[in-house]
């Protein structure tokens, strides 16, 4: 214990005289999480309208005030001819169209049917299934309350009840997606704090020598070990508890699980991400090529973790690569300690997983190192 607790001052001592290192450790945790919880969201809230009413009656002007009311669409364009309004989605200046058509308010209450159409810019598919979907919602909306106020009811429709629908959203009621994101964006910042900042540590030693001065030392290899994980330990844990204290409140995300299953959790994910930072320390020679290995694993796992679109749309081959990726477990766990208030028994399998890695990761990175005399 003696001989780690010289490795771990002299660790310390190496961090903190680089004063960069410290502005990173503080700076990065704060600005990764305002910029990316504000950028990296689907909500959509300045959707580019473009209406096209051909028929100028009461109900279809009621249907643009329903558009013009909703706090997602802001009307750029209006115009009589469709080939205009297809030109200001071409030249970006509307996201979708709406068209109705001529005799919609007379087709509506003597037909009992009308037709609308709008069209979706559909270049990002994921904000062009939002449109559609808010569109749609509005519509329905509009046709349940326009039924009964402008048509009769018939001894038909008199002896059909009214069933109302109400939604519940669980974990999340308001659907906003920072309280979503935040959560990865925390284990996007363990990650990287886990990962890069003990591998670089250990080129750096190899390129000015320093290595070769422990190699000669009677220093065993699970204390060397030890003494490079433990210092990025306590700092992915600042890291982490920097993130909560900024972003809980910043964003209002309830955290409804307890602290002690999140840092026991984080804790074990830290071994493994530590480990593999460290196993990829031993391939390289230098801090160059450390950090394209780091980017080449860290980019692909985190891409398919799940933090940006959910791992049940992906293919069936991206969702058993997540099988081997130790950010998917934790993003998981994560968000379900935080958000569902999940505790030991209901995140196992993710535990298990963490642990395996672990004990996998570190045990390469002892093997892979070589002490010589």
């Amino acid at each position: 214990m003696r001989t780690i607790f010289f490795i771990l001052r002299k660790e310390f001592k190496q961090i903190f005289r680089n004063p960069m290192m410290v502005k990173l450790i503080v700076a990065l945790p704060i600005v990764q999480l305002i910029v990316l919880a504000n950028a990296a969201t689907m909500d959509l809230k300045n959707i580019n309208l473009a209406i096209v009413d051909n028929d100028l009656s009461t109900i279809s002007r009621q249907l643009v005030s329903k558009f013009e009311g909703s706090p997602f669409f802001t009307i750029t364009y209006r115009d009589f001819s469709e080939k205009n309004a297809q030109e200001s989605v071409a030249l970006n200046q509307s996201d979708a169209i709406l068209i109705i058509p001529t005799n919609f308010q007379k087709d509506l209450l003597k037909e009992n049917t009308a037709k609308l159409q709008f069209s979706v810019n559909a270049i990002n598919g994921m904000s062009a299934g939002i449109i559609n979907y808010y569109m749609q919602s509005i519509i329905i909306d509009f046709n349940k309350k326009i039924i009964p106020e402008w048509k009769a009811p018939t001894s038909d429709m008199k002896k059909i009840k009214n069933i109302s629908i109400t939604y519940a959203h669980w974990f999340n009621k308001e659907l906003i997606f920072n309280i979503f994101m935040v959560p990865g964006i925390l284990a996007v910042l363990v990650t990287i704090m886990g990962m890069f900042l003990p591998g670089l540590n250990l080129v750096r030693e190899k390129e000015i020598g320093t290595i070769e001065q422990i190699n000669v030392t009677p220093i065993k290899k699970y204390q060397f070990i030890l003494g490079k994980l433990l210092p990025f330990i306590l700092i992915a844990f600042f890291e982490l508890s920097l993130g909560l204290l900024v972003g809980v409140p910043l964003f209002n995300v309830p955290v409804i699980g307890s602290y002690f299953v999140l840092y026991s959790v984080a804790g074990i994910y830290l071994l493994a991400i530590l480990g593999i930072g460290l196993l990829l320390s031993t391939f390289a020679n230098t801090q160059q090529q450390l950090m394209f290995l780091s980017y080449f694993v860290l980019i692909i796992f985190i891409l398919m973790s799940g933090i940006f679109t959910p791992t049940e749309s992906m293919p069936k081959w991206g969702q058993m690569i997540n099988y081997i990726n130790p950010i998917y477990y934790f993003m998981k766990s994560l968000r379900m300690i935080l958000l569902k208030g999940s505790g030991f028994s209901d995140i196992l399998p993710q535990i298990y997983a963490l642990s395996i890695y672990a004990v996998l990761s570190i045990s390469l990175a002892v093997s892979r190192y070589k002490k010589t005399i």
